[in-house]
């Protein structure tokens, strides 16, 4: 218990910075804007390639890890979305809907590296780099079909598409991917520059977590705020485990798998709830929130499937 504490501490501790930063007058909002791009386009990206280019799978059940991955996504999605009849009857309105799906269903993928990273190395990371991979699409795709169905407005759809089609990170990873099927080899000082980008991405990730956080919103949780909370921290990992387990994986990979799915949901639905007329109050509040609630529950997690 005490290898897993010592293992997600660091990574709290970061995201605590990030808080602390974001409310001193040395940096404005647009040092935050800058360092959001910066991460979207370049850190995050490198870090996703170096990770897959060079990751050994063969140590790794790819093939069962992909299914179930996809699985736990489809089970955690459709049980969601069976949850609005009887939501929609205490009267949550359907922005605040999207705002309960996206962070039920989204994962911070680059919190699990980190903490993959310190429990596990290279396994780990590989496993939930491959995690990463095989949900972008999927999840991009089906949070916002969500979006554009509740919002009750016209939208582009077909626009959106090509946006997650073009999404760096997408991409980064299916290069990544290709480069390590297809053995292509990566000249050395090139993969070295990439590999410190990469090393620079998940200490700012956690930052800029931090620097999303709104303290205030997570004194008094409502529970529109909790229920996903408690969807995505304590039945996503359930689900997973499951899962897993039918599949017989086992050790290292099933504990990383967990983790994958216990890690509290990705700020980048924040923007899409911006965007396509979610309740994006909400989201930042069950981000942090859950965000909050993951230092007791990810180490629980750990310890309850084996992980340290």
């Amino acid at each position: 218990m005490l290898i897993i504490f010592e293992s997600v501490l660091p990574i709290f501790l970061t995201v605590a910075l990030g808080v602390g930063l974001k409310r001193l007058p040395l940096f404005s909002a647009d040092f935050w804007d800058g360092l959001n791009q910066l991460g979207y386009y370049v850190l995050f990206p490198a870090l996703l390639f170096t990770t897959l280019a060079r990751a050994d799978f063969s140590t790794i059940a790819a093939g069962d890890i992909t299914w179930v991955t996809l699985l736990g996504v489809a089970a955690i999605s459709a049980l969601t979305m069976a949850l609005w009849p009887l939501l929609r009857a205490f009267g949550l309105g359907s922005p605040a809907f999207t705002s309960v799906f996206q962070t039920t269903t989204r994962w911070n993928g680059f919190v699990a590296l980190a903490i993959a990273d310190k429990l596990a190395g290279l396994e780990g990371m590989a496993v939930i780099s491959l995690m990463m991979t095989v949900t972008i699409i999927p999840l991009n795709l089906i949070n916002v079909l969500v979006l554009v169905w509740f919002s009750g407005e016209n939208r582009n759809v077909a626009m959106m598409t090509r946006k997650i089609a073009t999404n760096p990170l997408i991409i980064s990873a299916f290069v990544g991917i290709a480069f390590n099927l297809v053995a292509i080899p990566v000249y050395q000082p090139v993969y070295d520059a990439m590999n410190l980008m990469a090393r620079a991405a998940l200490g700012m990730g956690l930052v800029l977590v931090g620097a999303g956080l709104v303290i205030s919103d997570a004194l008094k949780p409502k529970p529109m705020v909790l229920l996903p909370s408690f969807l995505k921290l304590a039945l996503f990992p359930l689900i997973t485990y499951a899962f897993a387990t039918l599949f017989g994986i086992s050790g290292t990979p099933l504990a990383i798998m967990v983790l994958g799915a216990s890690v509290p949901t990705a700020m980048n639905g924040y923007v899409l709830a911006r965007q396509l007329g979610g309740d994006a109050r909400l989201y930042s509040a069950v981000v942090t929130v859950q965000t909050m609630l993951s230092f007791f529950t990810l180490p629980l997690a750990l310890m309850l499937v084996g992980g340290g």
